[in-house]
């Protein structure tokens, strides 16, 4: 018998519901377990025995870590994927972080996992894909925070990798190649008066710089005059890069943020090997290339000033995301079902911070919405989820019900959105651009 796509919701919302302590335990132990990207070995298993234990169609070790399980539908007129984040960030000081490595889910993707969970339960538990005409694909997605670059670059001088993001590894594998449309999800904190969801943002692209200065080593109290202090190098470069501060236009939200990784061996040793990691962020290409070429300029100026060497590496960080509008409209419509009418906000405020779900919009319809349900400061040490309900259980039922409306009735609404989205880049553009700064 043929279902009303609102029965559809229906019993994908009462799936999840009727499972949702498996669903908060599973962001919970997420939460508990935090590692950096490529390294989500832990995580990983966790989905992979989720989809084993439900008898999902899945794989693992994509891009290192990445599980990916696939749902069939009626038909196979379109395919969505749904995405969450394995990996952490660090914050050492955070009650849960890792005694070890630092690692701390304040980033709220333990919420991402969660709810991917929740729409394996509402699509993989029920007979919801008989009647949709599309296929789901299920993706546990590793190395969003662009983080380590050092490592990263390792990765990728040893050929494990090609790109330091985890969604741009899926693409340059061929993982995105069957995949029509990409939805996800990530959380912060309430809004003013009481938010719950967004509906959508724009955020920054950047690219992702290591500069390394080579000075030379002697005593630092005894000849100091006859070593080349790196360290002071750096001083200069970073203060020569804060002086550029001023030519950065305000509508283009540029960020320039280095830390120092190795500021010199010994106390009692000239510095002979200090490096920097940087991001430049910007809400276009254009400003990016702008800042990088001014802190590049900043960042010699140091080496020059004291007589070192400086080695620039340039690695590809994330594009801007291309929001797009007609799945933000579905989604929303889904929020405000879920939440309320009153409780959500659709929003397009462009967000300083980045993600790889940006270089997903360039190439295909991409969501990237907001719920709330936490507390504390994003990538702080007193990050917290504060409703499980908002910040897990919300987030799966809307996630699944946007699946409903895309595949039902022969997929109609989602191959309008395909066929009325143009790509701001082939997939082979897209790895001849980034493969430009490798």
């Amino acid at each position: 018998m043929a279902l009303s796509k609102q029965q559809l919701k229906d019993m994908a919302c009462a799936a999840i519901d009727n499972n949702r302590d498996k669903i908060i335990e599973i962001g919970d132990a997420v939460f508990l377990t935090p590692e950096l990207g490529y390294k989500e070995f832990k995580t990983a298993a966790r989905v992979a025995k989720l989809f084993s234990d439900l008898g999902l169609s899945y794989r693992e070790g994509v891009a290192v870590t990445g599980v990916n399980a696939l749902l069939k539908g009626a038909d196979s007129k379109l395919r969505v994927a749904v995405m969450g984040e394995l990996d952490a960030v660090t914050a050492p000081s955070h009650r849960a972080a890792d005694p070890v490595t630092g690692a701390a889910h304040s980033c709220g993707h333990n919420a991402m996992i969660a709810a991917l969970a929740g729409v394996a339960y509402a699509l993989g538990t029920t007979d919801i894909m008989r009647h949709l005409a599309g296929d789901v694909a299920l993706m546990a997605v590793p190395a969003e925070e662009c983080v380590e670059f050092e490592y990263r670059k390792g990765m990728i001088d040893e050929g494990k990798i090609q790109f330091i993001g985890g969604k741009q590894e899926y693409i340059h594998l061929g993982e995105m190649d069957d995949i029509d449309i990409m939805i996800m999800h990530h959380n912060g904190p309430e809004r003013e008066g009481g938010v719950l969801g967004v509906a959508g943002h724009t955020s920054n692209g950047f690219t992702a710089k290591l500069y390394q200065y080579i000075g030379k080593a002697s005593h630092a109290g005894g000849t100091p005059h006859l070593g080349i202090n790196a360290l002071n190098a750096a001083n200069i470069g970073i203060t020569a890069m804060n002086f550029q501060r001023e030519t950065f236009q305000d509508k283009d939200k540029v960020r320039v943020h280095p830390i120092i990784t190795k500021g010199g061996d010994l106390v009692n040793v000239v510095p002979d090997d200090v490096r920097i990691e940087t991001m430049i962020r910007g809400l276009n290409m254009d400003a990016i290339l702008d800042a990088e070429m001014k802190v590049d300029r900043a960042m010699e100026a140091g080496a020059y000033a004291v007589g070192a060497k400086l080695n620039i590496t340039t690695l590809p960080g994330y594009l801007p995301i291309d929001m797009c509008r007609p799945l933000m409209d579905v989604m929303f419509a889904n929020q405000q079902q879920v939440l309320g009418a009153d409780k959500v906000l659709y929003e397009s405020e462009p967000m300083a911070g980045s993600t790889d779900a940006g270089d997903v919009s360039y190439l295909m319809p991409t969501l990237h919405c907001r719920f709330a349900g936490v507390e504390g400061l994003m990538h702080g040490n007193d990050f917290e989820i504060s409703d499980y309900d908002i910040a897990y259980i919300a987030p799966a039922k809307c996630l699944a019900m946007t699946v409903i409306d895309l595949l039902y009735n022969e997929a109609a609404t989602g191959r309008e959105i395909v066929d009325t989205f143009k790509p701001l880049m082939t997939k082979r553009q897209y790895l001849q651009e980034w493969g430009k700064l490798q």
